[in-house]
């Protein structure tokens, strides 16, 4: 039994992304995919005391209309200095557990100087994975050969070549994804739900799921199992 996930990279993913990593056997980062604007690719919200705040990568997009989020650059590489001082004074060092975590992300920021936002989104990952103990593989869509030029058929191409009989999906899939295709390769499909989350202590009302993973751990810190449906 092989059970995957194929998603698009994210800067600093909310709990829901690193809860489908963790219900799968391999994570695919599927970016082959074109880059989209004002997306999660190089942006995502944190809890401040005075309520939602944008962290946003700057990147590269003028006159590149076209580009796959694994070419796109980052436009200035004093990004990670700027977040990390948002996040360690202003935002969070009031949150319960900051200080404990904050070394961990000390370093991670100070030492991002990647120039492809998918190795920066690959990093943060990665190591948030290792933070939370997510032992997941976690590979890249360029690592496997797509022929298909369908949506769907892409997702099959990948699923068959990590020999997996489980696509584990987002709900939003459920409006483009050509379930027959995968009957047809004998691929079983289901789709992660993202309700119910408990609630937790935030540093400001009113409480907001799509945040930042950073928010709940500085906020709850070992307790995060309990937040998240995964564990």
């Amino acid at each position: 039994m092989c059970k995957v996930a194929i998603i698009q990279s994210s800067y600093i993913p909310w709990k829901g992304y690193f809860d489908i990593i963790n219900m799968v056997d391999e994570f695919i980062l599927y970016d082959d995919a074109q880059y989209t604007k004002r997306d999660w690719r190089n942006r995502n919200k944190i809890k401040t005391p005075d309520g939602l705040f944008w962290l946003t990568i700057p990147v590269k997009v003028k006159n590149r209309y076209l580009q796959k989020i694994k070419d796109t650059k980052v436009a200035d590489k004093t990004w990670s200095k700027k977040h990390w001082q948002t996040i360690s004074s202003y935002a969070y060092p009031g949150a319960e557990f900051f200080d404990k975590n904050k070394q961990f992300f000390e370093q991670l920021y100070l030492t991002s100087d990647e120039e492809y936002l998918s190795d920066v989104n690959y990093k943060f990952i990665k190591s948030i994975c290792n933070l939370l103990n997510i032992k997941t593989k976690i590979s890249w869509s360029m690592d496997y050969n797509i022929c298909s030029e369908s949506s769907t058929g892409k997702l099959i191409d990948l699923c068959k070549q990590v020999g997996a009989d489980e696509y584990l999906s987002g709900p939003s899939a459920k409006d483009y994804l050509e379930e027959k295709l995968f009957e047809e390769e004998d691929i079983k499909i289901n789709y992660i739900d993202y309700s119910s989350y408990p609630e937790y202590n935030q540093l400001s009302t009113p409480f907001e799921h799509h945040v930042s993973i950073i928010d709940l751990i500085f906020n709850v810190g070992p307790s995060v199992p309990k937040y998240m449906k995964s564990f």
